[in-house]
């Protein structure tokens, strides 16, 4: 099962997808663990998860996602676990905060927060990563040995 995880094409296309979702979810995940990049840190980002009702368990494991989980997908370790949890991270930011912002990004300060279309494109990522793997110079790869598509169960080739 743990090889299934891990297995892989030597493609470029997974790894262009996870290098740029990693570097752009990354600094998002020190701002909320660390207090970097202008953030308020793991306290102050657990209770902002606590006013939203977010049990505490879940607060971790999203600033986990992405923190941890975005280091994951620069390295290409465990993939498709690191992109599950980022997705599933995106989306509920998406549902719960950024759902009643409409679509477009807030590039101008007009209006009251962030819309969805970030966490569309992270969204969607973070599927077809989880669906293909790592891709070339990935740790996973390298501990798996897959030389080729060939070698991958058909439902990981397409």
């Amino acid at each position: 099962m743990l090889k299934t995880l891990l297995l892989t094409t030597p493609s470029l296309t997974p790894l262009l997808l996870r290098l740029v979702l990693g570097l752009v979810i990354l600094p998002h995940g020190l701002q909320k663990a660390f207090g970097l990049f202008g953030g308020f840190g793991f306290t102050a980002t657990m209770q902002y998860f606590g006013s939203l009702h977010i049990p505490p368990v879940f607060g971790l494991l999203a600033i986990l996602a992405e923190s941890v989980g975005a280091l994951m997908l620069i390295f290409g370790a465990a993939t498709r676990l690191a992109a599950l949890g980022v997705g599933v991270t995106m989306t509920v930011a998406a549902l719960t905060v950024h759902l009643p912002n409409g679509f477009f990004m807030n590039w101008f300060g007009q209006q009251k927060g962030e819309g969805l279309e970030f966490f569309l494109l992270a969204v969607t990522m973070s599927l077809a990563l989880v669906a293909r793997g790592a891709g070339a110079l990935s740790i996973d790869r390298s501990l798996t040995g897959t030389r080729s598509a060939d070698e991958l169960p058909a439902y990981q080739r397409a």
